[in-house]
């Protein structure tokens, strides 16, 4: 499974474990508010909002606190939030990337870099990270929703690129202006996703072993937990004994 998915799972797993809920709905609720800020106010009038929602939804956000959110954005004296995407290098030469929104650029910067050099790794130049990753629209879905040729079956009548699927669930690909409809009809047929939204997908992965994948792990989960970072992406692969051990 590729790093992302990898990662993502690890914080899954904690994030039921270590009460991280309100920290993922205040993020969640970031994303709803300058997504309605930067275009409608109304889903159906912008995808940015329809997809902020989607995610939302998927993550078991009360109704109350995302409309609350998308209220918030017509409020004259909300926070401006700025989108900036930072590029490097963690343990064993791995990309990363990591998408914030931030008030206060010269903080973001201050703590991105931090985090990076306390765990030996370095940012780099953008675009210095980003080719070696794909833009793509991805839905996933817990393992017991379907068998995986049921989930192939249904992902490729809903238009989608790509579907794998293992222990850890189903993953579904599809061109980032299609994940809308791919996901709204795989929504018909399986419930909500367990999450739906446009990523960084790794084209080729780093193979890494358990003493520098643990390092690596570490540093991502300090990048998640920084207020200002929305989303965290990398391209390595560990051993299902490490994940499972990390997401203890």
């Amino acid at each position: 499974m590729a790093g992302h998915s990898k990662f993502k799972n690890i914080m899954h797993r904690k994030g039921r474990q270590d009460a991280k809920r309100s920290k993922i709905f205040s993020k969640l609720a970031k994303e709803i508010t300058v997504a309605a800020k930067l275009g409608a106010p109304d889903p159906d009038m912008n995808p940015r909002l329809r997809l902020a929602i989607q995610a939302a939804r998927a993550q078991n956000m009360p109704k109350e606190n995302i409309e609350r959110a998308i209220k918030k954005s017509s409020d004259a004296n909300s926070e401006n939030y700025e989108e900036i995407r930072y590029e490097g290098f963690g343990a064993g030469g791995v990309g990363v990337i990591v998408e914030t929104l931030t008030d206060n650029r010269n903080r973001t910067a201050s703590e991105v870099r931090a985090i990076f050099s306390k765990a030996g790794g370095n940012l780099g130049e953008t675009g210095s990270v980003s080719f070696m990753f794909e833009r793509v629209g991805a839905i996933e879905y817990d393992s017991e929703v379907a068998s995986a040729d049921d989930m192939l079956e249904a992902a490729i009548e809903a238009g989608a690129d790509d579907c794998t699927s293992g222990e850890e669930g189903h993953q579904i690909y599809c061109e980032p202006e299609a994940l809308h409809e791919v996901a709204q009809a795989l929504e018909a047929r399986f419930g909500a996703p367990r999450s739906s939204a446009i990523i960084w997908r790794p084209q080729n992965t780093v193979p890494l072993d358990d003493e520098t994948g643990e390092k690596l792990l570490k540093m991502l989960e300090a990048l998640e937990d920084c207020d200002d970072v929305q989303n965290v992406y990398a391209n390595f692969e560990i051993s299902d004994a490490l994940m499972e051990r990390m997401s203890r």
